[in-house]
């Protein structure tokens, strides 16, 4: 089993401010690992940084081997990422929202309409393929998210907030397609999430970040161990504290994000 993420005495400055200091860890892959912590707590940074959207100020990341500040177009053709807001065109049907997406990646066109009539039926979409993206559901979005962004079979899922406002029975199926996914496919899943049952539900690992450090990592059981904790809810607030905490970033934030990512994964 190799190491698809590595990330090595990581360090984001913005001027005096230190939103990710020095922080480590690797993750193996076909393992799903839980990043974790409050509004501000440096999530976003670290995923800007792994999906080459920021430069590090100082420190190593390897991203299926590859330098995402040298290396951009390797890392980005590696990895999938499903965003905390909505990024599909409302005015598109599925079909048109995927096969864009494959397009923007380079992906042939024999190759990309089977590989899109396969995702959408492993997550349940085919009878609705061909309807218009707002006549969706939430969940339904959702899911099409996810396998949108598997389209260009990437090796690494990155998911940020991926259930967010969701019922918990659609909660359960996105998981379920998830693990499914990472059990069959090898895929690495990268996810952030404040629904903490979740994390010790499907986490194989988890590294908790609070004000730009790594303060616990573990298995969801090993973390309420060293917490006595009964939930990794309690474990998570014993390990950060009961303050509220100002959000990481905006909607604008992210979709500028998304932008970024698309338009280098696009260049040729």
């Amino acid at each position: 089993m190799g190491e698809m993420i590595v990330v090595q005495d990581l360090v984001k400055n913005y001027g005096d401010f230190c939103a990710v200091n020095h922080i480590a860890f690797t993750v193996p892959e076909g393992k799903i690992f839980g990043f974790l912590g409050p509004n501000g707590a440096g999530k976003t940074t670290t995923i800007k940084m792994l999906t080459t959207v920021l430069d590090p100020t100082s420190g190593s990341i390897r991203v299926n081997g590859h330098d995402p500040t040298r290396e951009q177009r390797a890392v980005r053709r590696s990895f999938g990422i499903v965003f905390q807001d909505p990024s599909l065109d409302d005015e598109l049907t599925a079909q048109e929202n995927m096969d864009l997406h494959g397009i923007l990646y380079g992906v042939p066109r024999a190759e990309r309409l089977k590989r899109i009539d396969m995702l959408v039926d492993f997550v349940g979409l085919a009878d609705r393929k061909n309807d218009f993206v707002k006549q969706y559901s939430g969940g339904m979005k959702r899911r099409l998210e996810v396998a949108r962004a598997l389209l260009h079979k990437p090796r690494i899922l990155f998911l940020d907030e991926p259930t967010i406002g969701l019922d918990p029975q659609t909660r359960n199926h996105i998981w379920g397609y998830i693990q499914q996914l990472s059990k069959e496919e090898n895929v690495t899943v990268f996810f952030t999430t404040h629904y903490m049952e979740e994390a010790d539900r499907v986490a194989d690992d988890v590294a908790v970040i609070d004000h730009g450090k790594i303060v616990a990592e573990g298995t969801p059981a090993e973390l309420k161990a060293k917490t006595n904790a009964a939930t990794l809810e309690d474990a998570f607030i014993a390990l950060t504290g009961h303050a509220i905490r100002e959000e990481e970033a905006t909607s604008a934030d992210r979709m500028r994000m998304m932008g970024k990512v698309w338009r280098g994964a696009g260049r040729r």
